[in-house]
């Protein structure tokens, strides 16, 4: 059951970030700007074949390899993971899988990733991103989470215990 709601997290992850990028691709026109709140967050629509902020522009065949890498390193790690005593890791290794997914669609289907969420902080114009980019954003704050706080809790509790 755990295995199948994992899943389940993916394919929404996977399912949000293509659904709004399909609508911004078929609603706006590119570079077409909408506020949603001034001086803070824009729907623009933009593309990016690059990384994030933009860099290594146009090295496809590269994110293809990365991605691809990662994919299966994430799904390996899952595989060999005691989910039941690790929920929160699976939990963040499925949000990263459904990130990199959602932007590999684009990448493969479009040679770039389509970007949409623009947010200005404090007067910095932040890179424009998307749902997948937030998925992985969350997945890696969520893992670091779980190495700070949970996984040392578990460390403190098997020494204690064998101490005794």
């Amino acid at each position: 059951m755990v295995k199948v709601l994992l899943l389940l997290i993916t394919v929404a992850v996977v399912a949000l970030d293509q659904v709004t990028k399909r609508w911004i691709t078929t609603n706006m026109e590119l570079g077409e700007s909408n506020v949603i709140v001034e001086n803070f967050l824009y729907i623009t629509y933009h593309r990016n074949s690059g990384a994030a902020w933009g860099i290594l522009q146009d090295w496809m065949i590269f994110f293809y390899v990365i991605t691809v890498i990662a994919v299966i390193g994430i799904l390996v790690w899952l595989y060999k993971l005691n989910i039941r005593k690790n929920r929160v890791l699976a939990v963040a290794l499925v949000i990263i899988l459904g990130g990199a997914l959602g932007n590999f669609v684009d990448r493969v289907m479009y040679r770039s990733v389509i970007d949409f969420i623009h947010t200005v902080w404090w007067g910095y114009n932040f890179p424009i991103f998307n749902v997948a980019d937030m998925a992985l954003v969350c997945g890696v704050i969520l893992m670091m989470i779980d190495v700070i706080f949970i996984d040392r809790k578990k460390s403190k509790d098997l020494y204690f215990k064998m101490d005794r």
